[in-house]
């Protein structure tokens, strides 16, 4: 009986900690001048109003304010990268700029051009030219 009671009690308490206490317990912590060291260099005239942990794990909410207007920031805990209303909700690499929503959206939307049946097709200019140029049309 003593060990169900003390596994209820382990299980109370781990579901009873906070994102930001279990962070506090790992010792980390975000101060609003390392966030602003962050993001200056994306946003230069950042004001960090108020940083937290984000309700997901690994992640930082940060209140910020840029040319007026207020919005929220999380920032992944290794501080490389961010997700923000500003970049649409997409995955930034705070290193490269690069936009990895867009990429790994890119990668997944490719299109094989060989599976295109081109059987009934009207073709223009030489038929063995190195690049082609498929366009769809519809005729109503």
């Amino acid at each position: 009986m003593r060990k169900i009671v003390l596994i209820a009690l382990v299980c109370f308490a781990a579901v009873c900690m906070s994102q930001s206490a279990l962070a506090a317990a790992k010792g980390e912590s975000l101060s609003a001048d390392e966030a602003r060291t962050v993001l200056k260099e994306l946003i230069p005239d950042v004001k960090v109003l108020s940083v937290s942990q984000s309700p997901v794990a690994g992640l930082w909410e940060l209140g910020v304010e840029a040319g007026g207007r207020k919005m929220i920031i999380y920032l992944d805990h290794a501080k490389k990268h961010i997700i923000s209303p500003a970049t649409g909700g997409n995955l930034i690499s705070l290193k490269t700029r690069a936009n990895l929503t867009q990429e790994s959206f890119q990668k997944i939307s490719k299109v094989d051009a060989s599976k295109i049946p081109l059987q009934d097709a009207l073709v223009l200019g030489d038929k063995s030219a190195k690049n082609k140029v498929i366009v769809f049309d519809d005729p109503d």
